[in-house]
């Protein structure tokens, strides 16, 4: 008899489990106020479309954190794109001891990363190290400091907290998926590039979405913080946006139904694509971005310019002698072509108002 009902009881919740996980949300919210996201419970609303895509149910809890609202509501942080870039510090004949004697002296380098960028910055399951193109880098750069690429520590940073560690010292640089902008660079210094990269869309591949002209009354999840999010009212205005506090919540949510596409550089997404057989990368490319290691800007208080010469000298180093093609190929060769490094473009230093920024308040 126990067993009996013990089976039964199996039985319930496993239909209940199918009941709940069985069908998936159509990335779509209805314009009646009483059906959006509940702000206490953060619970989805029910969609009431008939997308013949997906099917229309209630989905499960949002992200913590998220939010969702129309892209014609959004109000980008960013929209300076256009402008012309500043540039960055040449490196320059010194050595370690002379650029940054106050990392030497401390014996470690701080680096701010993500821990949960797939391919890029994340920790292995299997050992609980961290892992990854831009882990890799800042191995590179402690070698070329200490002559030892394990003097680094990691701090874990979220998209929007990158600008603040590095203005109040939590870190030396930043490597995490830093696009180089004009706006950014009122605020902080960049190296040169360490990676070029194409904005496209990941997608469930049985929804048959391939191009950002069938995101019209869609979700498409973004980070808060990130250039993405910033650029999609532009290319698809009469989306919805699913606003998220990393990437991974954005993948998830895509595998839940919850949005219709991730939006963001093709090398995040190639880290999502690794995750789930079932997403493919669409689209045409949206933007192409450059990622700089973010530094903390010179001024009367901090001279930061050996740091960046010390980066952009590492930087030069792996282009010459290949290692950041072996990087690459490691990483990314199964889902990307090689991209182009454009050259590094430089600060006239001989020039007042190019060379005074330590003298500014």
């Amino acid at each position: 008899m126990t067993k009996t009902r013990a089976l039964s009881a199996l039985l319930i919740a496993a239909c209940l489990t199918m009941t709940a996980c069985g069908t998936r949300n159509d990335g779509k919210t209805p314009p009646d106020p009483a059906l959006q996201q509940n702000e206490e419970t953060n619970e989805l609303p029910r969609a009431m479309n008939s997308d013949p895509l997906t099917a229309p149910i209630a989905g499960p809890p949002l992200p913590v954190g998220s939010r969702w609202m129309p892209a014609s509501e959004y109000t980008p942080k960013e929209s300076n794109f256009d402008a012309e870039l500043r540039g960055t510090y040449r490196p320059d004949d010194k050595d370690p001891k002379e650029r940054v004697p106050n990392i030497i002296e401390r014996g470690r380098l701080i680096v701010g990363v993500d821990q949960s960028h797939n391919l890029l910055s994340y920790r292995d399951a299997a050992t609980g190290e961290l892992r990854g193109f831009e882990v890799e880098i800042a191995h590179e750069i402690a070698e070329d400091i200490f002559g030892d690429r394990d003097r680094v520590d990691f701090r874990f940073l979220q998209s929007a907290d990158r600008t603040r560690a590095l203005a109040n010292g939590t870190v030396d640089i930043v490597i995490r998926t830093m696009t180089i902008t004009p706006d950014r660079e009122k605020e902080i210094a960049f190296s040169q590039p360490y990676m070029i990269t194409d904005t496209r869309m990941l997608v469930l591949t049985s929804s048959g979405i391939t191009s950002v002209e069938q995101t019209s009354g869609r979700t498409l999840c973004a980070v808060e913080g990130s250039t993405a999010l910033d650029k999609i009212p532009d290319f698809a205005p009469n989306s919805n946006l699913l606003i998220t506090k990393s990437w991974g919540d954005c993948l998830m949510s895509l595998q839940l139904g919850q949005t219709n596409a991730v939006v963001v550089d093709d090398t995040l997404l190639s880290g999502m694509m690794a995750q789930d057989p079932y997403s493919s990368i669409v689209g045409e490319t949206l933007a192409t971005e450059s990622y700089g290691i973010g530094v903390r800007k010179p001024d009367q208080h901090f001279d930061s310019r050996g740091l960046i010469r010390q980066v952009n000298s590492t930087l030069d180093r792996i282009q010459e002698d290949g290692t950041w093609r072996s990087l690459f190929d490691e990483w990314f060769g199964p889902y990307l072509p090689v991209p182009t490094l454009p050259e590094p473009k430089y600060i006239d230093e001989g020039r007042r108002g190019d060379n005074d920024d330590e003298e500014q308040s």
